[in-house]
């Protein structure tokens, strides 16, 4: 008997989980995916190609099951949808193609690679329509994976030794796990926002919104470790959006005062240890300590705050007229309390004109030098990056129709800019748009993220169905919000840094805008199922035959667009796939050469052939030959490589530097002088063709000492 008991409780346990899966299979599928966006940011913040391109296999691949066993439902898909799927994939169509004109086609091929996974990840989560439990389900998964992922590092760096802390905090900047500080603290921002959004939804268990309000003040002060100036201007632009745009702002402003007390609190220990870092080279154990145990004990008390005012709500019983009075009090709180904020802000920050000047200056100004007297927090826009956006706007101007190429920015900086830095991109969304995609590529990518937007806002601002009702799916609305905002920030953000080249930061902010854009209501499967009823009791026959008409006349090309459909798959895993084990043939290589040359040159042969456009394999074969002192092979290697990349600065430094050894000494003039026209601010470059011009020879080996020291000192 209680054999069968159980037997019935695990029956119904069973049918309950899988019954919304049922309703919405696609949500399997996307939840390994969610997976596989968590795995992406843990090591490097997915910015590797051998980190991302299996992933989008992976994600091509149940992106094709999900359309074999649940088809995609193209008629059901509203206008806006339609349009930002085709915007993005032609914008993806023509990143492949800047291929033709790029000057470094395997570093485009790469860029194009990446505009591809985008797609895809949007595609998976937006074309199959969710329900609110479902959607809820896979961002909460992401957001408090997240929310592990930075509990983790905060535990981690507690257990480190000075030595590991200045590895992992250099210049007092976190920088693990992605390696580059402003991408960690817009990793953990970006779960910020789905966090604090879900944490006002009274439509969610108590204990999970305070989990997810313990959760946005952990991740908010692990980002302070990162001191991204950024994020700092970032938050107040996404605080203005959120509540300019977002329905239920009271709510808002209800979730987000325990949630800004906690991070109040406990940000000065947090920036102490930066600080201390910075300033001293080391950190106090106890300052160390007691920043890890102020972040956790913050989290935990905003979390039960949370967690007990949810119950306590869920549980009270309040008429609608108090309610609305209450809702009307709390509303006139939110707006005092933002116009004392914005008075405040502006008091704290004087004369606004003052401020803006100063703003500028120091933008222009490049770093500032010694901060080592204050925080980096408040040293001003000092930086490159206004170097950056001139080469990128002049590169626009020079190509203002297609763009340089996708990814082509280093060699145009190289030999135009004027600040020491190397970037190989612009550090803006919207110029990265601009200089490598023309004009043609930023009308796309606009037109895409308007019409993407415009179907988020109609799950957003969904309305019930009949006045006075209850609205179909109640979750849908707050569940879009919150992943608008994740996807928000990533854009905000990344309008004045690199992150679109970081696959971990880019597909989840897709993936989420897919999954906001998938919550807005069927207005078309409605439609299509008054006319079946209709047609079934017989009231409009005619409109049934017309509909059986139109379905068969599509039968017929089904065919061809399966198999358009199946070739497009098979190019988009040779695009994946082919550049990503040539990378795995590069990383194989020089692990092994040092040992074993020769299985090092064949595994670059290999790679050279998987990639038939990009010049790494030879770079790397010429590298390793001139460490042998092959300077026969190491030529012939380097010219292979300028076969593809003519202007490539190493190879062509190299080329010179070899013909002058042997005598070759108009050669090594010509090459010289064609280095320093590609890199004029190199010295090394200018020292040596100085050297060929007094009728001296190049020592090859000291030249390569000098170019591993300089990259030494970079780094």
């Amino acid at each position: 008997m209680g054999s069968d008991m159980t037997v019935i409780i695990v029956r119904s346990m069973t049918s309950r989980l899988m019954a919304p899966l049922r309703q919405v299979p696609t949500t399997a599928p996307a939840l390994l995916a969610v997976a596989l966006l968590v795995i992406g940011a843990t090591d490097q913040a997915g910015y590797p190609m051998t980190h991302w391109a299996p992933a989008a296999i992976t994600i091509l691949a149940l992106l094709a099951i999900a359309a074999a066993v649940v088809r995609v439902p193209l008629a059901e898909l509203s206008l806006p949808l339609k349009i930002a799927l085709g915007c993005l994939a032609a914008f993806t169509a023509l990143s492949f193609l800047s291929i033709i004109w790029a000057d470094v086609p395997g570093v485009a091929w790469e860029g194009a690679n990446r505009t591809l996974l985008y797609l895809l990840v949007f595609a998976l989560f937006a074309c199959w329509r969710q329900r609110g439990v479902n959607a809820a389900v896979l961002l909460s998964v992401w957001t408090l994976s997240i929310v592990g992922l930075a509990l983790f590092v905060l535990l981690h760096i507690g257990g480190l030794s000075a030595a590991g802390l200045r590895s992992e905090l250099p210049e007092g900047r976190l920088t693990f796990p992605s390696g580059y500080a402003n991408a960690n603290a817009a990793l953990w921002l970006m779960a910020f926002w789905p966090a604090l959004l879900l944490a006002r939804s009274s439509r969610l268990p108590s204990a999970l919104r305070g989990l997810l309000a313990g959760g946005a003040v952990l991740l908010a002060l692990v980002a302070l470790l990162s001191q991204s100036r950024g994020s700092l201007y970032a938050m107040p632009v996404m605080l203005v959006l959120v509540f300019a745009l977002l329905p239920d702002r009271v709510r808002t402003f209800a979730v987000g005062i325990p949630i800004a007390a906690g991070v109040a609190l406990a940000a000065r220990p947090v920036l102490h240890v930066g600080d201390d870092l910075t300033r001293r080279g080391a950190v106090d154990p106890s300052t160390l300590h007691s920043a890890r145990t102020d972040v956790l004990a913050a989290a935990i008390v905003v979390g039960l705050v949370v967690a007990a005012a949810a119950e306590l709500e869920r549980r009270s019983r309040i008429g609608e007229q108090v309610r609305a009075r209450l809702h009307r009090a709390a509303a006139a709180i939110v707006a005092i309390a933002l116009v004392l904020a914005v008075a405040g802000g502006l008091v704290a920050a004087g004369n606004p004109v003052t401020r803006l000047e100063h703003a500028w200056h120091s933008f222009k100004g490049g770093y500032s030098g010694d901060q080592s007297h204050g925080s980096r927090l408040t040293s001003g826009l000092g930086s490159n990056r206004y170097d950056f956006y001139r080469v990128a706007l002049d590169e626009f101007v020079a190509h203002p129709l297609i763009g340089i190429g996708a990814d082509n920015f280093e060699q145009q900086y190289l030999a135009r800019g004027h600040s020491e830095e190397t970037p190989h991109y612009p550090h803006s969304l919207e110029l990265r748009t601009l200089a490598q995609t023309g004009l043609l590529g930023a009308l796309l990518a606009l037109a895409g993220l308007v019409a993407a937007l415009i179907a988020c806002a109609r799950a957003v601002y969904a309305r019930p169905r009949v006045a006075g009702s209850r609205a179909a799916d109640p979750l849908a609305p707050a569940v879009a919000a919150a992943s608008l905002a994740a996807f928000g920030y990533w854009t905000v953000h990344g309008s004045f840094d690199w992150f679109w080249e970081f696959a971990g930061l880019g597909a989840p902010a897709f993936a989420l805008l897919g999954l906001a854009c998938s919550l807005a209501p069927a207005r078309a499967r409605e439609a299509g199922h008054q006319v079946e009823r209709a047609s079934a009791d017989g009231h409009d026959v005619e409109v049934a035959e017309r509909a059986g008409r139109v379905r068969a006349r599509r039968t017929v090309p089904r065919a061809a667009l399966l198999a358009a459909a199946a070739v497009l798959a098979l190019g988009a895993v040779y695009s994946l796939g082919a550049p990503w084990l040539a990378q795995l043939q590069l990383q194989e290589a020089a692990k092994i050469w040092p040992q074993a040359p020769r299985k090092a040159y064949s595994r670059l042969h290999d790679a050279a052939n998987l990639n038939p456009l990009s010049d790494e394999p030879y770079l790397l074969a010429g590298t390793i030959a001139l460490r042998f002192g092959d300077l026969a092979r190491a030529d012939h290697e380097f010219a292979l490589a300028l076969k593809r990349t003519p202007g490539d600065a190493y190879a062509t430094l190299e080329r010179g530097a070899i013909a002058s050894s042997r005598g070759e000494r108009q050669t090594a003039l010509s090459l010289l002088a064609r280095t320093v026209s590609l890199t004029p601010r190199e010295p090394l470059a200018r020292e040596a063709l100085e050297v060929v011009r007094d009728g001296r020879r190049l020592n090859v080996a000291e030249l390569n000492r000098a170019i591993l020291l300089k990259a030494q000192q970079l780094a």
